[in-house]
């Protein structure tokens, strides 16, 4: 058997003491919920004044933190640069700085009040109208003030002088566990030898791994123990389909970013926090539909999408919904039936379900006289493709996030040390890619975030990645409104009897 056809087959069977965080004072923590919130203690009502007309909101619609961000080292936004809020330097010095040609004295706790409240900085110098001038009490004011003195030594969760500490949940029984301990082994393997090279600006990283049980509520509660108690900076490649539509809102109330592959289908996932690396099951399925198109000829005729299971429902609908916009008119969907055939003068068919689905669907329409083209994620299919018929060779396409080609040689190299070190074949390769790379990308953002790390600075850095070389995949991308790595997948054609894999 060939080195790459191994590949093609090897890649289808895929599918301590925590340390204290800043203590605040009661002000201190009042002050923090101003600042990041726009409330006041007690939930009282605080208001902010914009623009030149001076137009009165409520402060929650444009806290402190919306522009200089929640570690306060200020995020450009709309052609303004707010300033970093660092107590210590804003008052340090014989009392004279320069910005942006400016001069203006050092800064006191009465002229922070006034460039707060009134918009002028300690030279009198009003200051652009994109600045809010807040409607506060005095006691809001010293809170807020009291806060402020604190808020370069309030680090996010996870971040400790000496190492950085991430967490993933991951199943220890059930169908899950064998995936989980491929991921799990790829993620640690990869932390262990970047921790020997030094770690990410002298922190070792450090991965908490958390079982998230056989249900939602087991997987919420995993969730929740990892954000509060084991306070993790970030979430790293879960294992928890069962979490499904509670991960975004749970992850968004926390601010915890997280990078790794969604159980959900990204367009129904609008979330600042997700990365993902590698096109999900809608992206390959619609890679799939441009190489009909553009390839088969097929678009204008008959098409239909078969999902097998309730937990393909959803995705079935995104992918209607997605091919209806590219233009595939004569289409619908309907849920599997092992013995069901399909309707006459359906020329392509869009499978959503597992391979052993796969294998009875092909069954089913060969007893029924139908040889239609057949579209499937390769996640998804799992090594069932070598149990379809041979009447379905060239007519069955199969979408791959990367393929051979992908692979540099440092690439290879990489993995491989991976592999022998925590005791892996190359069995379930989609994963160990999958795991290898959220890793990877979470390194270069904390890389690019530098030494004083937060949350906030990890996603404009992973804002910024464009064109990041994993070794094993093609160049990803993000940006501000981007939020998957690659948007499209690999064509592959399937000749049978074999398999034999031609990407296309």
């Amino acid at each position: 058997m060939s080195r790459w056809r191994l590949f093609w087959l090897t890649l289808l069977m895929g599918v301590g003491c925590v340390a204290q965080a800043l203590e605040l004072t009661p002000q201190e923590q009042a002050g923090k919920r101003l600042y990041r919130e726009g409330l006041a203690s007690g939930d009282a009502q605080v208001s902010a004044r914009v623009g030149a007309a001076d137009i009165l909101v409520p402060a929650s619609v444009v806290p402190c933190a919306s522009c200089h961000g929640a570690d306060g080292t200020g995020r450009p936004e709309g052609g303004v640069r707010p300033p970093a809020l660092n107590w210590q330097r804003l008052t340090r010095g014989a009392g004279e700085h320069r910005v942006n040609g400016r001069q203006y004295p050092a800064y006191t706790e009465a002229s922070l009040a006034r460039v707060i409240q009134e918009g002028r900085d300690p030279a009198g110098n009003v200051l652009d109208p994109a600045m809010p001038r807040f409607v506060l009490s005095m006691a809001d004011q010293r809170n807020l003030t009291a806060y402020l003195k604190r808020l370069a030594e309030d680090r996010d969760p996870g971040v400790e002088e000496r190492q950085l500490r991430i967490g993933t949940l991951l199943p220890q029984s059930g169908p899950l566990a064998g995936a989980a301990r491929v991921v799990g082994a790829v993620l640690q393997g990869s932390i262990e030898r970047i921790n020997q090279q030094g770690g990410i600006h002298g922190r070792q990283l450090q991965l908490t791994v958390v079982d998230p049980g056989p249900d939602r509520t087991s997987a919420e509660q995993a969730l929740k123990r990892l954000i509060e108690q084991e306070r993790v900076f970030a979430l790293l490649s879960p294992l928890a389909p069962a979490l499904g539509t509670a991960l975004p809102p749970m992850l968004e109330r926390s601010g915890v970013p997280m990078i790794g592959a969604l159980s959900l289908p990204a367009a129904s996932v609008q979330s600042r926090l997700i990365f993902e690396p590698l096109p999900g099951v809608r992206e390959q399925l619609l890679s799939l539909a441009d190489y009909a198109a553009e390839r088969l000829g097929v678009k204008e005729q008959s098409a239909l999408i078969l999902y097998s299971g309730a937990e393909q429902a959803a995705l079935a609908d995104v992918l209607q919904q997605g091919l209806h916009q590219e233009g595939w008119r004569a289409l619908r969907r309907e849920a599997y039936e092992a013995r069901q055939p399909l309707t006459d003068g359906v020329q392509s068919v869009f499978f959503l379900g597992d391979g052993a689905g796969l294998a009875r669907l092909t069954e089913s329409l060969l007893s029924a006289g139908q040889t239609p083209y057949l579209f499937a994620a390769s996640s998804q299919v799992a090594g069932e493709v070598a149990n379809v018929p041979a009447q379905w060779s060239q007519r069955l396409f199969l979408a791959y996030p990367f393929v051979p080609g992908d692979w540099t040689e440092e690439g290879r190299a990489a993995l491989a040390e991976v592999r022998k070190n925590q005791g892996l074949g190359g069995q379930q390769t989609l994963l160990q890619v999958t795991a290898y790379c959220s890793l990877q990308l979470l390194v270069e953002g904390l890389k690019r975030a530098g030494r004083d790390a937060s949350r906030e600075k990890l996603l404009a850095a992973l804002e910024g990645v464009y064109g990041f070389d994993t070794g094993l995949t093609p160049p990803l991308s993000f940006g501000p409104g981007r939020r998957q790595g690659l948007s499209r997948a690999h064509v592959v054609g399937v000749e049978l009897p074999g398999p034999r894999f031609h990407p296309q």
